[in-house]
């Protein structure tokens, strides 16, 4: 590609002004443009812009894949459905194939982001809005520079997360000696882009000072993320040439990064802060309608659109199950907790848990009745919260990808590191995240720990809280060198589970349920108002119960398996085990797809893969 080569932005059809958090810039189609063309007009840029932005959406994109596929499985979710090496399940199970079909589109959309930020980055500095138009202008163009570098980031904080060491370019295509490119150690390329990230943060704006909230990338937009990715550079990752997990020796200065970038967040409270109601984070991402005035909500990725390209199958393919008869029709169901998840939770305090988990599903009446113990979904994602219905797969949900509670966890753990032991704000920033998720019980929360090793057990615990079926958690214990012993925790908390010992003495083998009205509120309100044989939710869940697979004669209600849909089989069995086919120092990283190793001859397979 020549300077002039044609620069098709793809994203140009569809994207139309429209309400609130859904809003993208106007942009012109349809729009083939020069090159030179387009960053000699801030209208061109902008659109050049937004085209980059759609690279983050979609089938392939936080839409879909790289949100509900990527990052399973933890000690949170796992992706339903028996393992297949070539496809999503593969995945789940980390013995996922090079030729896994569910790999190389995303693969290719990530480096097709970067190709597109790499051309911003190159034109914008050269054109004349840039050197010499307005104040207004070069304000703008400023500002979609530090999106680009931004954008860039992301798509190569995705691609070394999942892959490891990648071939990486930051210029365009075009301007390669030579197109075939070898690995880049994936500490090289981090500190390229916190590099980068340093210089966006002084080129886009605070929130307040922008007119694309939540959708277009703010100042702590870029502060956020490059905490997030220092706490990646300083923590563990699987290196290609000792083979191990391991993390360098200079970690500390990556946390003091991430501490200094989430302190200088925190000391702009009006831009951000927590929403005191947490389900309502959640439900904002499903409709046009705020309820986050505090904007906990920092960056999101914007769907609309009704299609596979500039949209997201988030609560058809994930979230709570809903019947296909239903009035809402139907979706969800694609992700299952894992049992014991249900029971990290405070039973009474936590509001986070019925917001997280549905342990119902919608039937063909439109009312809601109990799931198995196996079948209970990701509860932040939900068709019936959309006014979408009928057949339609995609249903215009945000996904989240930065928010508040993100920035007080990651400086909590930041500073009990870099001190030795947690400050008195770092305790401040745990106990804020804890008093939102027990609001109206702050008699229960936890105590705080004042010690280095009690205080990081804490911040681990409460990740897992706060963040399920967010995309954070395997990552987070990637990063931690956890996710081997977590897989390990994880599996004797199962056994002791299916056979009701330990903490599980009282968990009932069988529940007994009745379809109960639906009415779509609050989700404390739609769990307390379960029908259960016995009782309360918050009793039943708890007690031995009859401990049998038939529901009381006569009685109109239906059985089903509680603790008792946890087998041997769902534990370690070949087809359906629980992250059956890790292998520590190998899966910690996808194989790099068949297609992409097949195209380039200098790119090596990711070790423990053929």
């Amino acid at each position: 590609m020549r300077k002039r080569t044609l620069y098709t932005i793809l994203a140009a059809a569809g994207m139309l002004t429209v309400a609130s958090c859904k809003k993208y810039l106007t942009v012109d189609s349809p729009s083939t443009v020069l090159l030179d063309d387009t960053f000699n007009s801030v209208s061109n840029t902008n659109s050049a812009i937004v085209g980059t932005y759609a690279m983050l959406i979609g089938d392939n994109g936080y839409g879909s894949r790289i949100a509900t596929l990527f990052p399973q499985s933890a000690d949170d979710f796992r992706t339903s459905g028996d393992y297949n090496a070539d496809d999503r399940r593969g995945i789940s199970c980390y013995g996922a194939s090079p030729a896994n079909t569910d790999l190389p589109n995303c693969f290719n959309q990530l480096f097709k982001g970067i190709e597109r930020a790499n051309n911003c980055i190159k034109y914008i500095p050269l054109s004349k809005p840039y050197n010499s138009g307005s104040e207004n202008d070069k304000k703008l163009m400023r500002k979609m520079l530090g999106e680009a570098l931004t954008l860039r980031a992301q798509f190569y904080y995705e691609a070394v997360r999942n892959w490891g060491d990648l071939p990486a370019h930051f210029v365009p295509a075009a301007d390669l000696a030579d197109p075939y490119l070898p690995r880049t150690n994936q500490d090289t390329i981090l500190d390229r882009i916190l590099a980068d990230l340093a210089t966006a943060e002084d080129l886009v704006p605070w929130r307040s000072e922008s007119p694309d909230q939540n959708i277009r990338i703010t100042k702590a937009t870029v502060k956020g993320l490059r905490a997030r990715i220092a706490l990646a550079r300083g923590g563990y990752a699987l290196r290609t040439s000792s083979k191990m997990m391991e993390r360098g020796s200079d970690y500390k200065k990556y946390y003091q990064i991430a501490m200094d970038e989430c302190k200088d967040i925190m000391d702009h409270p009006a831009e951000h802060s927590l929403n005191p109601v947490y389900e309502n984070l959640f439900k904002t991402l499903h409709s046009a309608a705020r309820m986050d005035n505090e904007h906990e909500l920092i960056f999101e990725v914007g769907a609309f659109g009704g299609n596979a390209s500039s949209d997201s199958k988030l609560g058809y393919y994930n979230g709570m199950r809903h019947n296909a008869s239903s009035k809402y029709g139907g979706g969800g169901g694609g992700i299952n907790a894992i049992p014991t998840y249900f029971y990290e939770f405070d039973s009474i305090g936590d509001v986070r848990r019925d917001v997280t988990l549905n342990c119902f599903e919608i039937d063909a009446d439109s009312k809601k009745i109990a799931t198995t113990g196996a079948a209970m979904t990701d509860g932040k994602f939900r068709r019936s919260w959309t006014s979408i219905i009928g057949t339609a797969q995609n249903l215009a949900v945000n996904w989240p990808i930065l928010r508040f509670a993100d920035v007080l966890l990651m400086y909590a753990e930041a500073d009990n590191e870099i001190n030795g032991a947690p400050s008195a704000l770092a305790q401040e920033a745990l106990l804020r995240v804890r008093k939102r998720a027990y609001a109206g019980h702050e008699d229960r929360i936890p105590a705080i720990p004042q010690d280095k090793e009690g205080f990081f057990k804490a911040i681990v615990q409460e990740r897992l809280l706060e963040f399920g079926g967010e995309g954070i958690r395997k990552y987070d214990l990637i990063r931690w060198n956890l996710i081997a012993t977590k897989f390990a925790e994880t599996k004797d908390k199962l056994r002791e589970f299916m056979n009701g010992t330990g903490r599980y003495a009282n968990v009932p083998a069988y529940i007994y349920t009745k379809a109960a009205e639906y009415k779509v509120r609050t989700s404390a309100e739609e769990m307390a108002t379960m029908d259960l044989y016995g009782g309360a939710p918050s009793k039943v869940f708890f007690e031995p119960g009859l401990g049998t697979s038939s529901a009381p004669s006569g009685s109109g209600y239906t059985s089903k398996a509680w603790r008792a849909s946890v087998t041997e089989d769902y534990i370690t069995g070949d087809r359906k085990g629980y992250v059956r086919y890790f292998e520590p120092n190998k899966k910690e990283l996808f194989p790099i797809p068949l297609d992409a190793m097949n195209s380039n001859y200098k790119l090596e397979q990711n070790f423990g893969y053929k």
